[in-house]
């Protein structure tokens, strides 16, 4: 008897993992088996200024979107291994075009793993200065998806 896989206890077991700051998970029940294996994440401070690049490995992850700075552009990059898409389907504008000003928390794109849409919301206040990814195409984790030119407050 095949079972169906319960993506709600896929997303407890990464909730899981998170809070118990473990970089690896597997489990086997009845035949299905699930290995989860996350980046381990740096304990060093967020770079707070915008001048600032942080050194190679130290970039602190937001909640859902890991940010670098440089060059003046805030990068947004994708959190997980998915494919990216710029509108909510294929027949709908994009989310943001080029020069597009964007608030914090507002969606920038879609990334879908596991027959799961996750919504990429933007972090910062800014200015969309280029979009580094293909409509449909298959994105990395810690891939650069965004650049934003951040606004002065």
């Amino acid at each position: 008897m095949k079972s169906k896989i319960d993506y709600q206890e896929i997303i407890k077991l990464i909730n899981l993992l998170e809070e118990k700051n473990l970089t690896e998970f597997e489990l086997e029940v009845e035949g299905f088996r699930v290995k989860i294996v996350r980046e381990k994440q740096s304990t060093s401070p967020p770079v707070t200024t915008e001048e600032a690049s942080p050194p190679p490995g130290t970039e602190t992850p937001t909640k859902r979107v890991k940010t670098e700075v440089k060059n003046n552009l805030h990068y947004i990059t994708s959190p997980m291994v998915g494919t990216f898409y710029r509108a909510p389907n294929p027949s709908a504008p994009p989310f943001v075009e080029i020069g597009d000003t964007v608030k914090k928390n507002q969606t920038l794109c879609i990334i879908e793993a596991m027959k799961l849409m996750n919504e990429i919301e933007a972090d910062i206040d800014g200015v969309i200065e280029e979009v580094l990814v293909e409509n449909g195409q298959p994105v990395e984790f810690g891939q650069k998806l965004f650049a934003l030119k951040p606004l002065k407050s």
